[in-house]
C-alpha cells in the first residue's frame, strides 16, 4: 500500500503529488489517457515538426507567485520565454491597445486613458505577490493582506461593463474586454472585473510568458521533479469506481465534482454528493489549431509582434458576444482568444510554417461548427489570413471532454466563473479539498483558486492531504528513485 494516490495526472494532479512526495510519502499517479498532462500537452496536430499546445498556452500565473514558481523545474528542463508584446488587442480602424510588461509603456501608448490604466493596475502590479497570496487560497481565511486585499475586492467584485466606465477609448475598453472575458461570464455579472484584473496585474508583473518546446515542458518538468522525490505515474488506468484505486492512506482526485459522483457513489455524503451534482459548468470553447505559413498578417502591425492577440472588436461587441454564449446562443462574431507562441519561441515552427492556437467561447456542450466564425473573425482584422493557412486541426466541445473527461461540455475552466462559485466552489466549506470521505480529497480546478495553470489547486488539497497522513500513522516507505545515467 501505498501513501498517496492521485487520480489525474493535469498540472493540479501533479502538483498534488510532487507536495506529497517531497513529504517522503509514497506517491502513485494514475492517468486515463496515453499520456500525461491534461490541458497542458503539445502535439504535432496540423503539419510535420510544427507543435501545438492543446488547451493552455500563455503562463502568467505559472511563473508569478504561488506553488509553480517554488520549485526547481528550471533544473528539470522547464525554460520560459517572452514575446516583444504581450497582448495586443486589435480594432478595425487599424488601431490596436496594447499591453507590455512595463506599465509606464503600456499606460504612454494607451494616450488619454493611460493614466487611469496605471491608476487601476498600479498598486495591483506592485502588490502582486501579496494579492496572490491570499487569492490563490480558500476564500474563507484570514487574509495575510487584508489592505491589499480590500483594495482588490472593491475592484474586483465589481461587473466588467462598471469597471470599463474609467477608460474611454476603444484601444483601453477593448484591452481591457477581452482580458476580463477570460471569466467566460457575461461582462456585467459582478466578479467579472476580478479575472481581468488578475492577468493584466500578473502582465504588468512578470508578463504572459510560454513554455519554450510546448506547455508540455510543465508537464514533463513536473513529472520529473515527482520521479526525483520517487513518486511514480500509471497511464492508460480507467478508475470508474472507488474499486479501481488501489489501496493507499489518502486518494487525491483531479477530477470534476459529476466524475467522483460516478466514481464514489453512496460512499459520499448526501449533503456533499448533492453539492458536487449541483456545481454548474461554464461555456464551452471551440478549438482551432492552424498552421500557417508566414503568420497572420494583422492589419495592426503590433499585432504581428504579440504573444497574445484578442479577437472581438469594441468593448461593447466582446460583450455581446459573451452574453449571447451564455443564453446559449452562437454568437456570428464570437469572441476569438489568439496565441502565437512561436514568437516567443521559435522551436514551434518549421521553417516559415508557424503554430496559430486560436479558440472561441461557444454555449456549453455546443455541437455546431464554428470554424468558418472563427476564420472569420480573424480574417476581419488580417485581411488575406485564409490563403495562408496549409493545415488545420478542429476540436469542438465534444472533442475537448474527450481528450479530457474534467471540460464537462467543452469547459475548459471545469466550472463556471458565476458570482458564487467564483467565492466558493466546489461547494461552501473551510475545506472546500475535503469530500466528506476520510483520506479522499478533491484537487481539480474545480477547487480553490479554480482554472489556470498555477498549481495551487492541487497543492492546497495536497497541504489537506498532509495533516490526515500525519496524524494517522506511520508513512509507506517511498520507492528509491532510478540511479542516474
Amino acid at each position: 500500500m501505498v501513501d498517496a494516490v492521485v487520480v489525474g495526472s493535469g498540472p493540479n494532479g501533479l502538483a498534488a503529488a510532487v507536495v506529497i512526495a517531497r513529504e517522503g510519502y509514497s506517491v502513485t499517479v494514475l492517468e486515463a489517457a496515453p499520456t500525461i498532462g491534461g490541458g497542458t500537452r503539445t502535439e504535432e496536430l496540423t503539419f510535420p515538426g510544427v507543435l501545438h499546445d492543446l488547451c493552455s498556452a500563455v503562463h502568467p500565473l505559472a511563473v508569478s507567485t504561488g506553488f509553480l514558481p517554488s520549485l526547481p523545474l528550471a533544473e528539470h528542463g522547464l525554460e520560459w520565454a517572452w514575446p516583444e508584446l504581450d497582448l495586443v488587442h486589435p480594432l478595425d480602424s487599424g488601431r490596436a491597445g496594447v499591453m507590455v510588461r512595463s506599465i509606464d509603456e503600456t499606460a504612454a501608448g494607451l494616450g488619454a486613458d493611460g493614466p487611469a490604466w496605471r491608476r487601476t493596475f498600479g498598486p495591483l502590479a506592485s502588490g502582486f505577490a501579496e494579492i496572490t497570496d491570499d487569492l490563490l487560497r480558500p476564500f474563507l481565511h484570514v487574509p495575510a493582506h487584508p489592505i491589499r486585499m480590500v483594495g482588490f475586492g472593491v475592484k474586483g467584485l465589481q461587473p466588467a461593463t462598471l469597471l470599463a466606465r474609467r477608460w474611454k477609448t476603444d484601444e483601453a475598453r477593448g484591452l481591457f474586454a477581452g482580458v476580463a472575458a477570460h471569466a467566460i461570464q457575461p461582462l456585467s455579472r459582478p466578479t467579472t472585473s476580478a479575472v481581468g484584473l488578475m492577468l493584466v496585474a500578473a502582465g504588468h508583473h512578470v508578463g504572459w510568458p510560454v513554455a519554450v518546446g510546448g506547455s508540455r515542458a510543465i508537464t514533463d518538468a513536473l513529472a520529473a521533479l515527482l520521479a526525483e522525490h520517487g513518486g511514480t505515474i500509471e497511464t492508460g488506468v480507467q478508475v470508474r469506481s472507488l474499486r479501481d484505486v488501489p489501496p493507499a492512506r489518502v486518494t487525491l482526485f483531479d477530477v470534476a465534482p459529476a466524475a467522483l459522483v460516478a466514481i464514489a457513489g453512496d460512499a459520499l455524503p448526501p449533503r456533499i454528493r448533492k453539492a458536487y451534482v449541483r456545481f454548474r459548468h461554464g461555456p464551452g470553447s471551440y478549438k482551432v489549431d492552424l498552421a500557417v505559413e508566414g503568420g497572420v498578417p494583422w492589419a495592426a502591425a503590433e499585432a504581428r509582434r504579440a504573444g497574445t492577440v484578442h479577437v472581438g472588436g469594441t468593448f461593447e461587441e466582446i460583450a455581446a458576444a459573451e452574453q449571447a454564449v451564455h443564453a446559449g446562443r452562437m454568437p456570428d462574431k464570437p469572441f476569438v482568444l489568439v496565441a502565437q507562441q512561436y514568437l516567443a519561441d521559435p522551436s514551434r515552427s518549421a521553417g516559415d510554417i508557424h503554430p496559430i492556437w486560436a479558440y472561441a467561447h461557444v454555449p456549453h456542450a455546443y455541437a455546431g461548427d464554428a470554424t468558418g466564425a472563427i476564420l472569420a473573425q480573424i480574417e476581419r482584422f488580417a485581411p488575406g489570413f485564409r490563403d495562408r493557412i496549409v493545415g488545420s486541426h478542429v476540436r469542438n466541445p465534444a472533442a475537448l471532454e474527450a481528450a479530457n473527461a474534467n471540460f464537462v461540455g467543452g469547459d475548459i475552466g471545469t466550472g463556471a466563473n458565476d458570482p458564487l462559485q467564483v467565492v466558493f466552489r466546489p461547494r461552501i466549506a473551510i475545506d472546500p479539498y475535503a469530500t466528506g470521505m476520510p483520506g479522499v480529497y478533491l484537487c481539480s480546478a474545480a477547487t480553490p483558486p479554480g482554472g489556470g495553470v498555477h498549481g495551487m489547486c492541487g497543492a492546497n488539497a495536497a497541504a489537506s492531504a498532509l495533516e490526515h497522513l500525519r496524524s494517522s500513522g506511520r508513512r509507506q516507505a517511498a520507492p528509491a528513485p532510478p540511479p542516474s545515467r
